[in-house]
């Protein structure tokens, strides 16, 4: 009991200082994620020893902890996504990377023995992390963009598909069985959802008093959201599915029934999960590996994690290019950057490495090699997302020519290539601004003139003060500034709706 409180102090501990060292780090490049797994590596059993990351009541609270990681995911996710165009090119996407998995790891027989190791294996390499990408997500300001909305749409398959193929190819039992089970958890999960449906849209009484308990001392909206959430995961537990798949449904469940924009119960949840058992999750994912096992094997380390580009980025980018529409075809940095974010792996290596070691299909030094490629790549290909997104019209093919002939000189050209798309990113938007003066010099009504241009001048003010930490009430601003300016149009042009070409300058102008 003792050593299992003083783990747990260190790995509190952990947490609280991973956010000010982040902040040290130049350029903050370095994901809090990566800290924590790095963290619970050094101080694990692998090495110092500090963190007991076996014993059962931190074992619990790990799997507690990427539950509420999937249910904040799954809750993040909006169901129509799935079955809209980038919904259907995801899922496709993520077919055909495993039918390529399939063929490269009958290349790949030391990684896990028989058939089901093969399997295990070729699932390895078609995951994307979207619960752990989620906040990085958030923290890049990524979120509600173009770039964002491909990231989930994709990722979520890649999620998503990779839990129900587990489930259906990993089990022991047959494949009608776990059909059966599938269905009966969707089934469980529409009634749920029916029936709290129908309360919130006929103000039961019910209804009505978990709402007026929700902000006191009871917390009735936390606790059944927690109910909920246990629910689907014992479920899952029970009938030997993974818990992610539990987690996930929770969150697509939660998103129906809760009323729009219920931010007030999306800061709680956000504060028990983020606040310490997702750290202590991803600490504990950190604390079994084995770094001794990863030195020995460092070529398996690099294969593995230039398999998933090849396997997993390189058919996004591919699908993402087959846009035909031009309009919504991304460039081809975009692409790429969708396609790095959606490569980010972890939590379902865990769980898939865990199944093949415990059937006697995978080794512990491998296994631990591919946790700890999958934990490099939550550093490296959010960082690459990040530059490939960043460099906009840098001329990222010069960029990429110019690494190539000085290699060692390569953070100094992606420097230099990142301050040429700032320059250009702010010539852009003093084109934009004086596009906007050009508008308004147009009007002839003096008062409306006048009115406009004030109306410019305080929205500009309140834009140039607007603070990173401010990002995400970003899209909400801009709602804002349109409804104002499309108020004041009312007034002087008898509800006729302004011209939406206007609009894209002032949005422009913003960034």
């Amino acid at each position: 009991m003792t050593e299992m409180f003083i783990s747990l102090m260190i790995i509190a501990g952990i947490s609280a200082f991973t956010p000010i060292v982040a902040r040290i780090i130049p350029k903050q490049i370095v994901p809090e994620t990566v800290l924590l797994i790095v963290a619970g590596a050094i101080l694990g059993p692998n090495m110092f020893d500090l963190i007991k990351a076996d014993s059962n009541a931190i074992t619990v609270l790990s799997e507690l902890g990427c539950a509420f990681l999937f249910l904040l995911a799954g809750y993040e996710i909006n169901p129509r996504v799935l079955t809209a165009k980038d919904g259907k090119k995801g899922l496709a996407t993520w077919a055909v990377s495993l039918l390529i998995a399939f063929i490269l790891t009958s290349f790949l027989p030391q990684l896990a023995s028989g058939t089901q190791g093969k399997i295990a294996t070729a699932l390895l390499f078609t995951t994307t992390a979207l619960g752990a990408l989620m906040p990085i997500l958030k923290e890049e300001g990524i979120m509600d963009t173009v770039i964002g909305d491909k990231v989930i749409a994709y990722g979520t398959w890649g999620e998503l598909a990779t839990v129900l193929a587990m489930a259906v190819l990993l089990s022991t039992r047959a494949t009608w069985a776990t059909g059966l089970i599938l269905g009966l958890l969707v089934i469980i999960c529409l009634w749920i959802s029916f029936i709290a449906n129908k309360a919130v849209e006929h103000d039961t009484r019910l209804y009505n008093f978990i709402e007026a308990k929700a902000k006191t001392t009871s917390q009735s909206m936390v606790r059944l959201t927690i109910l909920l959430l246990i629910l689907l995961v014992a479920f899952s537990a029970v009938f030997e599915l993974d818990i992610v798949l539990g987690a996930f449904a929770a969150g697509f469940v939660l998103r129906y029934i809760s009323p729009a924009d219920n931010k007030d119960l999306e800061e709680k949840l956000d504060g028990i999960a983020y606040g310490f058992l997702v750290p202590l999750f991803f600490i504990v994912s950190g604390a079994h590996i084995d770094l001794a096992a990863v030195l020995k094997y460092p070529i398996l380390l690099v294969v593995f994690i230039l398999g998933l580009v090849l396997i997993r980025a390189i058919p996004i980018v591919v699908s993402l290019s087959l846009e035909k529409d031009k309009e919504d075809r991304l460039d081809i940095h975009n692409r790429f950057s969708v396609a790095f974010y959606c490569t980010t792996a972890l939590p379902l290596i865990v769980a898939i490495t865990g199944i093949a070691q415990r059937a006697g299909l995978m080794q512990a030094d491998i296994a631990s090699v591919l946790v700890a490629a999958g934990a490099l790549t939550v550093f490296v290909m959010p960082l690459l997302g990040k530059l490939t997104y960043s460099l906009v019209d840098a001329d990222p093919v010069n960029a990429v020519v110019e690494i190539f002939h000085s290699p060692r000189e390569m953070m100094m050209i992606i420097h230099k290539h990142i301050e040429l798309e700032r320059s250009r990113a702010r010539e852009y938007r003093e084109m934009a601004r004086e596009t906007i003066q050009s508008r308004i010099d147009q009007i002839q009504d003096p008062q409306e003139k006048a009115a406009m241009l004030a109306l410019v001048k305080r929205q500009q003010a309140e834009n140039q003060a607007f603070t990173k930490e401010q990002i995400k009430e970003g899209q909400d601003l801009w709602n804002k500034h349109k409804q104002e300016i499309i108020d004041l149009y009312h007034q002087f042009h008898q509800d006729q709706d302004p011209d939406q070409e206007i609009f894209e300058y002032f949005e422009d102008s913003r960034k």
